[in-house]
């Protein structure tokens, strides 16, 4: 299953670049929430790459862009919470998303949250599912950082399906 493009420079690279990225999204994911509390203030951000790592002790990994304003808002507080969102909440999923959305308080104006019981991150109201965590490590991987989060609290909402990401389109998990 090659597709033939040669590693190198310039248009070649990026269009590598592209056909790994098509390649990937066959992929279905999860789409979480990652917040954190920096300097008084929330920062939040949508991630799919996330999952669960150690049951001893409780780990999950998730791995940050090193240009996200709130990756460094996360390492730089040392603590975060994973909000995995539910199947009717493909517009907080767009809006943690989008790099034009106002920062800090302003990006949660108007979006329901709760804070996590032990770092005090906020969780999303509507979230299936919660982990609240603080940075156990660190590791670079090109340009992402994998964090490796230990898990203090947890808890999920019976019911609801959780939001999948496949194909670059949202859809909704089978109900288990």
């Amino acid at each position: 299953m090659s597709t033939g493009i040669a590693a190198s420079t310039g248009t070649a690279a990026e269009s590598r670049r592209r056909e790994f990225s098509r390649t990937a999204a066959r992929f279905p994911t999860g789409v979480t929430v990652l917040t954190t509390v920096a300097d008084g203030e929330p920062h939040g951000m949508t991630v799919n790459a996330f999952a669960t790592a150690s049951l001893d002790p409780l780990l999950i990994l998730t791995a940050l862009g090193n240009t996200s304003r709130t990756a460094r808002s996360i390492l730089q507080a040392g603590r975060f919470a994973v909000s995995v969102l539910g199947a009717d909440q493909q517009d907080t999923a767009r809006w943690f998303a989008d790099r034009s959305r106002p920062t800090g308080g302003e990006s949660f104006a108007g979006r329901g949250w709760q804070s996590a019981p032990y770092t005090g991150c906020p969780v999303l109201d509507g979230a299936v599912a919660y982990f609240d965590c603080t940075v156990h490590d660190t590791y670079p991987a090109g340009d992402h950082t994998v964090v490796i989060g230990e898990v203090h609290a947890f808890d999920s909402r019976p019911g609801g399906d959780s939001l999948l990401f496949f194909g670059s389109r949202f859809s909704a998990a089978p109900t288990a």
